[in-house]
């Protein structure tokens, strides 16, 4: 009988895991990111993810932002977790990466532990994935963190999947809007548009957590689509024009949102800003506009403008919102 063969993901996590045992990667070294998995193994984009996250939830690696994931340990004579040195190294370089959710994560390990409850095992879970990423957290994490033993978790908490329920849960209701919409239409639907963007700020896992089309049971989720649906009521709008409308709105804030955590993934995964990533593009993008086929993208091109995903979240949100208020209008259904 031959032998299982051995999954792409396992293998290249096997000979990563055997460089970190043989201290060919030390503790603090940055591990291959993603990309120069998909390049150095010919794998794809989601395989060599698969392999950082088994990495992760086996507690070998983490993830710093402004810096990459790195291998977990001790530097040699300092007695300082290695994540420690590498994330104060960037704020010596300038890039402070998440101090809030730092500062939640250092919270929580101060904290001394002996019964975790439910509250504080989703508390937890939330601060390791608002400073490191989703990918990051793990019952095992979670339990390092805490200080307890992982099966205890299991008391409170029935696996990942449900854990992780409970963390987008939790940010959703950080955030209540007023008891039931007042006013006009389109000020309740700006006012539930930005309190949306700004847990999607906050949050950065949390966009690419949701789905649009498998929608997760979540109260909060489903509180808040309530609340826009009742800020609907009496635009003249059919039930499924209403549903719609809400799904519009919500998938425009969550889209926008999605490059939030695609930046900080790329900010963690080459040390540079997007102003800095974008810099070093200039001679290629100086190159393509100098054949003269893009005359109008040579007269609109500056090298001022910046990309403020805020100011695009709130110019495209007045553009929905217009379209919207012509379809009430006119009674468009």
């Amino acid at each position: 009988m031959s032998p299982t063969p051995v999954p792409p993901f396992a293998r290249i996590a096997n000979e990563l895991r055997a460089q970190i045992s043989s201290g060919a990667l030390a503790p603090g070294q940055r591990v291959p990111s993603t990309r120069e998995i998909t390049r150095e193994w010919g794998v794809a984009m989601a395989t060599a993810t698969k392999v950082l996250t088994a990495l992760s939830q086996e507690g070998l690696v983490r993830s710093v932002p402004g810096v990459g994931t790195i291998v977990v340990g001790l530097q040699a004579g300092s007695g300082q977790d290695s994540t420690s040195q590498a994330t104060a190294d960037q704020h010596t370089a300038g890039d402070t990466g998440p101090p809030a959710a730092s500062a939640a994560l250092k919270s929580v390990r101060s904290r001394p532990t002996t019964s975790p409850t439910a509250t504080l095992i989703v508390t937890t879970a939330i601060a390791i994935a608002d400073a490191e990423g989703l990918a990051a957290v793990s019952m095992r994490r979670v339990a390092a963190e805490l200080g307890v033993a992982t099966m205890s978790l299991y008391r409170h908490v029935a696996d990942k999947d449900d854990l992780v329920l409970r963390m987008m849960d939790a940010v959703l209701r950080e955030r209540e809007l007023a008891p039931s919409p007042a006013g006009p239409w389109r000020d309740s639907l700006e006012t539930a548009g930005r309190m949306l963007w700004a847990t999607f700020r906050r949050h950065t896992w949390l966009a690419p957590a949701l789905s649009l089309t498998r929608p997760q049971p979540i109260v909060g989720g489903m509180a808040y689509a309530e609340w826009v649906l009742a800020a609907l009521e009496g635009t003249g709008l059919g039930p499924t024009a209403m549903l719609t409308t809400h799904l519009t709105l919500f998938n425009y804030v969550r889209g926008t949102a999605m490059n939030l955590d695609l930046e900080a993934e790329a900010v963690a995964e080459t040390g540079l800003s997007s102003r800095a990533w974008i810099a070093r593009q200039e001679d290629a993008v100086q190159a393509a506009v100098a054949t003269g086929a893009l005359p109008t993208f040579e007269r609109v091109d500056t090298a001022e403008f910046n990309v403020d995903l805020g100011e695009l979240f709130e110019f495209g949100l007045q553009r929905l919102l217009d379209g919207l208020s012509l379809m009430i209008k006119t009674g468009s259904r």
